[in-house]
């Protein structure tokens, strides 16, 4: 019985010692291979607020800039930057200015009102969707975008043929639209 015991015990160790650690640090090995499997985290800038806004849409801010209320800045606003569609370098240029609140069906709940006296548009394939935009709007950039659910409340002047020729105005504009 004794020898039994203890040919259980030493077996016992041994199955323990074999699953045991080896000694090294084992914590810094598992958070390098999560930190290599990680997706890409997107997130919008929500602002509800002037200097937030403006802060998102400059070349340092995000590729979707989501408002909370209406919002009015007192200066003229530059939309700047390279974005990707989603922050992924794998898809299209594409920013995205989002005047509303949505549900999880992407309905549209809520529409805001951005004012400025001039938005100026750097930035590639920006569109503008879901609320009112006051103010008027010079297009630098290939590819603006005003949605079938948003609206200028001003004027929409580009930098020349070209870039009109890229533009998709879906939206309401109700001052003009015209090459400067």
């Amino acid at each position: 019985m004794k020898f039994k015991l203890l040919l259980v015990s030493i077996l016992l160790v041994g199955f323990l010692a074999a699953c045991g650690s080896d000694g090294e640090d084992q914590t810094a090995d598992n958070s390098a291979s999560a930190e290599e499997t990680t997706d890409v985290v997107t997130t919008a800038s929500i602002v509800d607020n002037a200097d937030a806004f403006a802060d998102a849409v400059s070349e340092n801010g995000t590729w979707i800039i989501a408002a909370l209320n209406d919002l009015t800045i007192d200066e003229e606003v530059v939309v700047s930057g390279e974005f990707y569609d989603k922050d992924d370098s794998a898809n299209d240029i594409y920013r995205k200015i989002a005047a509303y609140t949505q549900d999880d069906d992407h309905n549209i709940t809520d529409s805001f009102t951005i004012t400025v006296p001039k938005l100026t548009v750097q930035s590639e394939n920006l569109n503008f969707q879901g609320g009112t935009l006051q103010g008027d709007v010079y297009v630098e950039a290939n590819g603006f975008q005003l949605h079938e659910t948003a609206t200028v409340d001003g004027n929409i002047y580009f930098a020349n043929a070209d870039v009109e020729a890229t533009a998709a105005i879906d939206g309401e504009v109700t001052g003009t639209v015209e090459v400067q």
